[in-house]
């Protein structure tokens, strides 16, 4: 690769060429505007990249990486921003390839049950194309009137209904990639199965690391016929925890289920007004049971026995879909409301075995207090996807570092209950340096391998997901290790 001062020389006849493809509007370089791109939704961590481009079309996006990988220099493709673990972070010296002008609905097939869309559509806007047929887009994140599609991709989003419905991965049939040599390739298909390797699911999660998706191929689904939510409040978190638990043994798969702690309600309801969460919970149980009618009638009545046999005060219920989305409403809100009961949060992706989750909750309040951080803690119950959010001042020297510390100490932790360190989130730049704590050196060096037949030169998304030399000293020592030992073979550097 070459040295930032070779590449700091070489900027101009770079953007001439990246202007010829996208027109000079689409090529940004003025370093007030670069400012916007310097991060995503993960705050703490920033880079201005040396340019940002916007491309519309698939042969634009191929015309750019082609240009990139003629003078070696480090892409980074990015959609609406809205990435918690630093995904879309730019590194020194790198272009930003930024989709949000790739916002086409390409294909409709109500028939088949599939959506193809480019990159930069947004979550939301999938289900509204289709909810007049009676159709709906399962992936829900909360961030899913913002997020788009091909940061869902990347990162293989999750949302309230992943537990009964899959996360993104499960919704993928096919795509269009552009790869880092700028080579156009189609994955997968329109069809639920294809002969060979199943190379849209390793693409899906990848963060960028393996090329750009340009056209993404979705699976629909019919709307149920019936749809109840259920709201439980409890005098205890580890009460509501033990209640998801005993909600999946009995056989019942709700289509979500959420539990917000006592200073998320309040924090939801100061920002909202909604007035539909009792603000002296120690914690709320929101439950979805969604299929035929008479299933769930059953389910629900079942459901209710469940919580209250497990200490809920009281369970309400809403079928209407205006009322429905009222209490979904605050979940979806939690996020931002956050920022009102601290001037910064750091919010971790952890997940474990619902079994653990009391055992886990009461630790986390362990760890809370021993940092001296309040932590609001909301999250997919029902997948045991945590969301704790560890709230501090960043103008405070030195909390920044605590913090991250503590969101370290909550992701050991669930993974030493069989857990892992993301569920949603992607791994990124901020969580590389846990990968470790999840898989050996080998395990490590086998995920590099399908990196670089991808990859070679490691220009897409560099320095993420993957543990390097100069970030994680413990995590080094152990690939070190791997690497004397395959001295002497045939292929590709780790870093």
């Amino acid at each position: 690769m070459l040295s930032q001062d070779q590449q700091q020389h070489n900027w101009k006849p770079i953007v001439r060429e990246f202007e010829a493809i996208v027109g000079k509007n689409n090529v940004i370089q003025r370093r007030e505007e670069l400012i916007v791109y310097e991060c995503d939704g993960l705050t703490s961590y920033r880079q201005r990249p040396a340019v940002v481009v916007l491309p519309r079309t698939t042969e634009q996006v191929a015309a750019i990486v082609k240009i990139c990988n003629k003078y070696c220099v480090p892409f980074i493709a990015r959609g609406s921003g809205t990435g918690l673990s630093g995904g879309a972070l730019p590194v020194v010296n790198s272009v930003l390839i930024v989709t949000s002008l790739m916002r086409k609905i390409l294909k409709v097939d109500l028939e088949n049950q599939r959506v193809i869309v480019q990159p930069g559509v947004i979550n939301s806007w999938v289900t509204q194309a289709v909810s007049g047929a009676g159709f709906y887009y399962a992936p829900d994140p909360s961030s899913q009137i913002i997020c788009s599609i091909g940061g869902n991709v990347a990162e293989n989003s999750g949302g309230v209904h992943c537990l009964k419905y899959g996360v993104t991965t499960n919704h993928v049939l096919g795509l269009k990639i552009v790869t880092p040599d700028g080579s156009v390739v189609d994955l997968g298909g329109e069809i639920s199965e294809t002969p060979g390797y199943d190379l849209t699911g390793v693409f899906v999660g990848s963060e960028g690391t393996l090329g750009i998706a340009t056209e993404i191929t979705l699976r629909i689904l019919k709307a149920a016929e019936s749809v109840c939510v259920l709201l439980a409040d409890f005098t205890s978190i580890e009460a509501a925890g033990a209640s998801v638990s005993d909600i999946i043994s009995a056989g019942i798969i709700p289509g979500g289920m959420e539990i917000m702690d006592n200073l998320s309600i309040n924090a939801v309801e100061d920002v909202t007004a909604l007035n539909v969460y009792p603000r002296d919970a120690a914690a709320i149980l929101l439950i979805e049971i969604d299929g035929l009618e008479v299933e769930v009638a059953a389910n629900k009545q079942r459901v209710v026995e469940i919580c209250k046999q497990n200490g809920a005060r009281n369970v309400t219920s809403a079928s209407d879909p205006e009322q429905r989305l009222k209490l979904w409403k605050g979940r979806k809100a939690a996020f931002a409301a956050a920022g009102y009961l601290s001037p910064d949060y750091y919010v971790q992706d952890g997940v474990i075995p619902r079994t653990q989750l009391p055992y886990v909750l009461r630790e986390i309040e362990a760890l809370s207090q021993k940092y001296g951080y309040r932590i609001a803690n909301v999250f997919h119950a029902g997948d045991g996807n945590l969301h704790p959010l560890i709230l501090y001042d960043n103008s405070v020297a030195g909390a920044l570092e605590k913090v991250e510390e503590l969101g370290g100490e909550i992701l050991k932790l669930c993974v030493k209950v069989g857990g892992s360190i993301s569920g949603e989130h992607g791994i990124g730049a901020d969580k590389k340096c846990y990968m470790s704590e999840m898989f050996t050196a080998a395990d490590l060096e086998t995920m590099q391998w399908v990196r670089q037949v991808f990859n070679p030169k490691g220009l897409a998304n560099p320095e993420k997901i993957f543990p390097t030399l100069r970030t994680c000293g413990e995590t080094a020592k152990a690939m070190s290790e791997v690497k004397k030992k395959f001295a002497g073979m045939e292929k590709v550097e780790l870093f």
